[in-house]
Protein backbone atom coordinates (compact mmCIF):
# COMPACT_ATOMS: atom_id res chain seq x y z
CA UNK A 1 0.00 0.00 0.00
CA UNK A 2 1.29 3.44 -0.94
CA UNK A 3 0.34 5.89 1.82
CA UNK A 4 -1.91 8.73 0.78
CA UNK A 5 -0.35 12.18 0.83
CA UNK A 6 -2.37 14.86 2.61
CA UNK A 7 -2.57 17.99 0.49
CA UNK A 8 -1.45 21.23 2.09
CA UNK A 9 -3.01 24.69 1.68
CA UNK A 10 -2.06 26.11 -1.70
CA UNK A 11 -2.97 22.91 -3.55
CA UNK A 12 -5.85 23.97 -5.83
CA UNK A 13 -7.80 20.72 -5.28
CA UNK A 14 -8.63 21.91 -1.74
CA UNK A 15 -10.79 24.67 -3.25
CA UNK A 16 -12.67 22.38 -5.63
CA UNK A 17 -16.11 20.92 -5.00
CA UNK A 18 -15.92 17.14 -4.85
CA UNK A 19 -18.09 15.07 -7.19
CA UNK A 20 -20.95 12.79 -6.15
CA UNK A 21 -20.00 9.15 -5.72
CA UNK A 22 -21.95 6.94 -8.12
CA UNK A 23 -20.09 3.64 -7.76
CA UNK A 24 -20.08 1.90 -4.40
CA UNK A 25 -17.45 -0.74 -5.02
CA UNK A 26 -14.38 -2.30 -3.45
CA UNK A 27 -12.24 0.62 -4.65
CA UNK A 28 -14.38 3.05 -2.64
CA UNK A 29 -14.01 0.89 0.47
CA UNK A 30 -10.24 0.72 -0.06
CA UNK A 31 -10.07 4.51 -0.45
CA UNK A 32 -11.94 4.94 2.85
CA UNK A 33 -9.55 2.50 4.59
CA UNK A 34 -6.49 4.26 3.18
CA UNK A 35 -7.90 7.65 4.18
CA UNK A 36 -8.53 6.43 7.73
CA UNK A 37 -4.93 5.16 7.93
CA UNK A 38 -3.59 8.51 6.66
CA UNK A 39 -5.80 10.45 9.10
CA UNK A 40 -4.69 8.37 12.09
CA UNK A 41 -1.01 8.50 11.05
CA UNK A 42 -1.29 12.31 11.02
CA UNK A 43 -3.07 12.34 14.42
CA UNK A 44 -6.20 13.80 12.83
CA UNK A 45 -9.86 13.33 13.66
CA UNK A 46 -11.25 13.80 10.16
CA UNK A 47 -10.16 13.65 6.53
CA UNK A 48 -12.01 14.48 3.31
CA UNK A 49 -11.18 12.79 0.01
CA UNK A 50 -10.07 16.00 -1.70
CA UNK A 51 -7.47 16.40 1.07
CA UNK A 52 -5.75 13.35 -0.44
CA UNK A 53 -6.26 14.48 -4.03
CA UNK A 54 -9.46 12.58 -4.80
CA UNK A 55 -12.49 14.61 -5.90
CA UNK A 56 -15.14 12.32 -4.44
CA UNK A 57 -17.76 13.28 -1.85
CA UNK A 58 -16.42 11.07 0.91
CA UNK A 59 -14.94 11.69 4.33
CA UNK A 60 -13.83 9.67 7.34
CA UNK A 61 -13.68 10.68 10.99
CA UNK A 62 -12.75 9.30 14.39
CA UNK A 63 -13.30 11.29 17.57
CA UNK A 64 -13.34 10.03 21.15
CA UNK A 65 -17.15 9.83 20.76
CA UNK A 66 -17.73 8.37 17.30
CA UNK A 67 -16.12 7.27 14.05
CA UNK A 68 -17.24 6.43 10.57
CA UNK A 69 -17.29 7.07 6.86
CA UNK A 70 -19.86 9.21 5.09
CA UNK A 71 -20.36 9.26 1.33
CA UNK A 72 -22.34 11.99 -0.47
CA UNK A 73 -23.14 13.77 2.81
CA UNK A 74 -25.81 16.42 3.17
CA UNK A 75 -26.79 18.46 6.20
CA UNK A 76 -30.30 17.62 7.36
CA UNK A 77 -30.17 19.97 10.31
CA UNK A 78 -27.74 22.07 12.30
CA UNK A 79 -28.43 24.02 15.46
CA UNK A 80 -28.67 27.77 15.57
CA UNK A 81 -26.81 27.50 18.85
CA UNK A 82 -23.09 27.56 18.18
CA UNK A 83 -19.81 27.44 20.04
CA UNK A 84 -16.35 28.77 19.40
CA UNK A 85 -13.53 26.33 19.94
CA UNK A 86 -9.96 25.95 18.77
CA UNK A 87 -9.81 24.12 15.47
CA UNK A 88 -7.06 22.94 13.18
CA UNK A 89 -6.78 21.12 9.88
CA UNK A 90 -4.46 18.49 8.48
CA UNK A 91 -4.10 20.70 5.38
CA UNK A 92 -2.84 23.53 7.63
CA UNK A 93 -0.36 21.67 9.87
CA UNK A 94 0.53 23.68 12.94
CA UNK A 95 -2.26 26.27 12.68
CA UNK A 96 -5.00 26.35 15.32
CA UNK A 97 -7.56 29.12 15.70
CA UNK A 98 -10.87 29.73 17.48
CA UNK A 99 -13.60 28.79 15.01
CA UNK A 100 -17.36 29.14 15.46
CA UNK A 101 -19.49 26.13 14.44
CA UNK A 102 -23.02 24.93 15.20
CA UNK A 103 -23.20 22.98 18.45
CA UNK A 104 -25.25 20.15 16.88
CA UNK A 105 -25.49 18.75 13.36
CA UNK A 106 -27.28 15.92 11.62
CA UNK A 107 -26.02 14.67 8.25
CA UNK A 108 -27.32 12.01 5.93
CA UNK A 109 -25.53 10.12 3.22
CA UNK A 110 -24.35 6.59 2.52
CA UNK A 111 -21.82 4.12 3.85
CA UNK A 112 -19.20 2.66 1.48
CA UNK A 113 -21.65 -0.08 0.44
CA UNK A 114 -24.30 2.42 -0.67
CA UNK A 115 -26.61 1.90 2.30
CA UNK A 116 -28.29 5.10 3.56
CA UNK A 117 -27.11 6.35 6.95
CA UNK A 118 -27.80 9.31 9.21
CA UNK A 119 -25.14 10.67 11.55
CA UNK A 120 -25.82 13.04 14.43
CA UNK A 121 -23.13 14.88 16.31
CA UNK A 122 -22.81 17.34 19.14
CA UNK A 123 -19.78 19.36 20.20
CA UNK A 124 -16.60 17.98 18.68
CA UNK A 125 -18.53 15.50 16.53
CA UNK A 126 -20.67 18.24 14.98
CA UNK A 127 -17.52 20.33 14.46
CA UNK A 128 -15.68 17.52 12.68
CA UNK A 129 -18.66 16.50 10.52
CA UNK A 130 -19.23 20.09 9.36
CA UNK A 131 -15.50 20.74 8.89
CA UNK A 132 -15.19 17.72 6.60
CA UNK A 133 -18.35 18.56 4.68
CA UNK A 134 -16.91 22.04 4.11
CA UNK A 135 -13.82 20.42 2.55
CA UNK A 136 -16.01 18.56 0.07
CA UNK A 137 -17.47 21.93 -0.96
CA UNK A 138 -14.06 23.59 -1.33
CA UNK A 139 -14.47 25.58 1.91
CA UNK A 140 -11.56 25.69 4.34
CA UNK A 141 -11.55 26.34 8.07
CA UNK A 142 -9.68 29.62 7.57
CA UNK A 143 -12.77 30.86 5.70
CA UNK A 144 -14.63 30.79 9.04
CA UNK A 145 -12.01 32.70 11.02
CA UNK A 146 -12.39 36.18 12.45
CA UNK A 147 -10.65 38.74 10.26
CA UNK A 148 -7.68 39.19 12.62
CA UNK A 149 -7.15 35.43 12.95
CA UNK A 150 -7.37 34.93 9.18
CA UNK A 151 -4.83 37.71 8.66
CA UNK A 152 -2.51 36.04 11.19
CA UNK A 153 -2.96 32.63 9.55
CA UNK A 154 -2.12 34.02 6.11
CA UNK A 155 0.96 35.77 7.54
CA UNK A 156 2.12 32.49 9.08
CA UNK A 157 1.46 30.58 5.84
CA UNK A 158 3.48 33.13 3.83
CA UNK A 159 6.28 32.81 6.43
CA UNK A 160 6.44 29.07 5.68
CA UNK A 161 5.18 27.92 9.04
CA UNK A 162 3.10 25.14 7.44
CA UNK A 163 6.34 23.32 6.67
CA UNK A 164 7.10 22.83 10.36
CA UNK A 165 5.96 19.64 12.09
CA UNK A 166 2.60 19.98 13.79
CA UNK A 167 2.99 20.23 17.57
CA UNK A 168 1.07 17.78 19.72
CA UNK A 169 -2.13 19.56 20.71
CA UNK A 170 -5.43 18.51 22.17
CA UNK A 171 -7.38 20.66 19.72
CA UNK A 172 -9.26 18.76 17.02
CA UNK A 173 -7.45 18.57 13.72
CA UNK A 174 -9.73 17.61 10.89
Amino acid sequence: MVPLRIRIFGDPILRERALEVTEFDAALGKLAEDMRAAMLAASGVGLAANQVGVLKRLFVWATPISKGTLVNPEVIESSEESEENEEGCLSFPGLFYPTRRPLRACLQGYDVHGDPITVEGEGIDARVLLHELDHLNGILFIDHLARHDRRDAMRRIRAGELDHPRPQREAPVA
